[in-house]
């Protein structure tokens, strides 16, 4: 799109409209009578004259300065001026949709931990929306004294303090350093709200703030998957069973010469004793349960006749030779 001038009329539109621009402003350019405003979808246009915004059109469309946009100003702002001779005035562009940006850390930041003297290093990445929402503010702060602003020039004014604010947040929510992921929606609430503080002045806000990941060193990252991997195994020596296999059926014990096989037959043997001392526990428990329920206590054992009969009868002392009734009287001996 180009800027071009006829004897009939002036065209007042964005030249070279980008989607990475926020704003432009069209300057130093008369309008004359029979000019007009083109407005396309997402932009929003801002009268500026003598320093001062006299109106602001957000409906897209093709516009007539004489009979369509002077009379609404001179009803909004008493902004009245004849054509007979031309009027210098500003108009400035706005994009006024959501922009989405990604960010990472330039550098890694050094959280503090009582285990590491000089601090934990991580990386992290994600995105951020943002849009203009105060056109005063805007045109004070920036558009003053710059014809255009992109979105680069956001992202740079954000990074610069986006390290001192994950350290920040990080400390704050950061409740296992290991697995900052897990408080990655507060430490992200927390650094949008610091961020839209900081560029509140320029008439935009942080619509939204999220961090995508967070890296650490490969060393540590080794050191939590290991960690993981126990924790999900449970049992030290089941872990070293399960890692002979998948050696094994993997091929890494396969070579050539007598280093590899006494290596393959060293792990081969240390996985089979571990077997079988899981075998004999196992026989050696089970043989206990067994033992236990052949064993009955002996006050529950029936009762045998010949071993509780007495040797002679208590009532007439005949001697009994093992019967249950006396031989001589009849009494009951058991």
């Amino acid at each position: 799109m180009s800027f071009f001038r006829n004897q009939f009329a002036d065209v007042i539109e964005w030249e070279e409209f980008r989607d990475d621009m926020i704003f432009w402003k069209w300057s130093n350019k008369e309008i004359k009578k029979g000019s007009r405003l083109i407005i396309r979808q997402g932009q929003d246009a801002l009268f500026l004259y003598n320093g001062k915004v006299e109106g602001v059109f957000k409906d897209e469309g093709d516009y007539n300065i004489e009979s369509e946009i002077i009379p609404f100003l001179s009803t909004l702002k008493g902004f009245k001026f004849g054509f007979n001779s031309g009027l210098r005035v500003e108009v400035i562009f706005i994009n006024t949709k959501k922009f989405n940006v990604k960010w990472g850390t330039r550098n890694s930041i050094n959280i503090p931990t009582p285990t590491l003297p000089g601090g934990l290093p991580i990386r992290a990445n994600g995105t951020f929306d943002f849009q203009v929402n105060d056109y005063i503010a805007l045109i004070d702060n920036i558009a003053g004294v710059r014809d255009r602003y992109l979105v680069d020039d956001v992202k740079i004014r954000i990074t610069s303090i986006l390290d001192q604010l994950l350290m920040k947040w990080i400390t704050r929510e950061g409740k296992d350093i290991f697995n900052l992921q897990m408080n990655s929606l507060e430490i992200s609430r927390g650094i949008r709200e610091d961020l839209d503080m900081e560029i509140h002045d320029t008439g935009m806000t942080i619509t939204g703030f999220s961090v995508g990941s967070f890296n650490y060193p490969k060393q540590v990252q080794d050191m939590i998957d290991k960690s993981a991997s126990h924790g999900m195994v449970g049992d030290v020596s089941k872990y070293q069973q399960i890692s002979v296999t998948d050696a094994m059926a993997s091929g890494k014990l396969q070579g050539s010469g007598t280093a590899s096989d006494m290596a393959g037959m060293m792990m081969g043997m240390t996985m089979a004793n571990k077997m079988m001392d899981n075998m004999n526990q196992s026989g050696s428990q089970n043989q206990n349960q067994q033992q236990n329920q052949n064993q009955v206590p002996q006050s529950n054992q029936p009762s045998n006749g010949s071993s509780n009969v007495p040797n002679f009868c208590p009532n007439c002392g005949q001697k009994t030779a093992g019967a249950n009734f006396c031989s001589n009287c009849g009494q009951k001996l058991v």
